[in-house]
């Protein structure tokens, strides 16, 4: 029997498959999951265990960022613009957002 705190976690936490490697995507404010005003700018984390990566990626996303706000200069839809697989992932439960890694080079 699969307990309580498994059914319903008091953070939020996500198990990722990026690239066919394994992380966990997660966040410390247990009002993600409550309160969907706290989703406009939050903090989440990365980690994958894998050998490269010595401590979890801090993150920080604004779902309410504006598109005139990002850089004009190239477009959007032009296949020379990438974006790290993982922000990806996020933007399946937060299309548009604005992810920054805080001085972390971006992987995956």
């Amino acid at each position: 029997q699969v307990c309580r705190g498994l059914r319903t976690p008091r953070l939020p936490i996500w198990l990722c498959s990026v690239t066919g490697r394994h992380g966990v995507l997660f966040g410390t404010d247990c009002r993600l999951l409550s309160d969907w005003k706290s989703e406009r700018v939050f903090q989440l984390y990365f980690y994958s265990g894998q050998r490269e990566q010595t401590r979890a990626a801090r993150l920080t996303i604004d779902t309410h960022s504006h598109p005139w706000e990002a850089d004009q200069s190239e477009d959007p839809n032009s296949p020379g613009r990438r974006h790290p697989s993982l922000e990806m992932v996020i933007r399946t439960k937060w299309a548009g957002a604005t992810i920054s890694w805080n001085g972390t080079d971006p992987f995956f």
